[in-house]
């Protein structure tokens, strides 16, 4: 598993029945999290001083229990990066924190190759990947289906100090907007994904990633560049293991790399000494 072991803004400080205590910045949130199926004690303190705490409902959603006054929205950071935070509806927060483990990669591939990257960022949420690659030196080019996502992503570029770097802001779906890339004729260097178990684009298109990731996968090798320096293709969903996320690679865009790698990604717990996975990640790469 890899671990995103470097934050000081944020931190997993216990889980248990379902839930897990979390600090961003310094305040404590309870979330829910689907694969804390064990019932140990709630014995650290944090417990009992939290500022909110998102309640699932039986009947689907759920809803925020506020108990202490908080700042909404607040800045967190992370290597330079600065994110805004603030709960949504969907109990998400605007950022998913183990993904650094994968920015800090992304960026290590971008810096040592040593030539202008174009990456486009599918799925992109509001813009982890893309400020981390633009940091790097590339030009990105962002797509999400939400508008309101979009420009949390470029607020969020222009707390990083990143808004003057050569970043493409797209609202559109995903797979429509690289079919029309491929008409253009548009290359990338390098392709990340992060495509949720499910989904509606802007005109209604449903998304489900089981029956749409292997066609998406193919249409992205035909954007890919003559020398791609990588593709990643991140997963939440519960029966999508690496080994079949590899799998996907391979016999889509797998064969323009030599070789490709896919394990869980993790957070660690402050108070148990283990880690929690949160999803997996695929990539391949050329370099390095």
């Amino acid at each position: 598993m890899r671990v995103a072991a470097d934050w000081k803004d944020y931190e997993i400080i216990d889980t248990s029945n379902g839930e897990k205590l979390e600090r961003w910045g310094k305040e404590f949130f309870i979330r829910p999290d689907p694969q804390v199926i064990w019932h140990t004690p709630h014995q650290h303190p944090s417990w009992n001083q939290i500022h909110a705490h998102y309640h699932r409902s039986n009947s689907g959603g759920g809803s925020w229990e506020f108990l202490k006054p908080i700042q909404s929205p607040k800045t967190i950071s992370y290597k330079g990066l600065r994110f805004k935070i603030e709960p949504t509806g969907f109990k998400h927060m605007g950022l998913f924190p183990e993904q650094a483990v994968n920015w800090d990669y992304f960026r290590e591939l971008i810096q040592s190759s040593e030539r202008p990257i174009q990456v486009l960022n599918l799925f992109s949420y509001t813009g982890g990947a893309t400020l981390s690659c633009a940091a790097a030196g590339a030009s990105v080019c962002h797509v999400d289906a939400s508008k309101g996502i979009v420009s949390w992503a470029r607020e969020n570029a222009v707390l990083s100090k990143l808004s003057d770097r050569p970043i493409r802001w797209i609202i559109d779906d995903c797979e429509k907007f690289v079919m029309r890339e491929i008409r253009r004729g548009r290359k990338y260097d390098a392709i990340i994904m992060d495509p949720p178990s499910y989904g509606r684009g802007p005109g209604g298109e449903v998304w489900k990633l089981e029956d749409k990731i292997y066609d998406l996968l193919n249409l992205c090798s035909q954007v890919l560049s003559d020398q791609p320096l990588f593709f990643a293709l991140n997963s939440y969903t519960t029966g999508l293991s690496p080994s079949v996320m590899s799998y996907l690679l391979g016999t889509t865009v797998g064969t323009r790399f030599r070789s490709i790698t896919a394990d869980e990604i993790g957070l660690p717990v402050s108070n148990s000494g283990f880690v929690l996975p949160c999803g997996s990640t695929a990539i391949a790469v050329n370099e390095i």
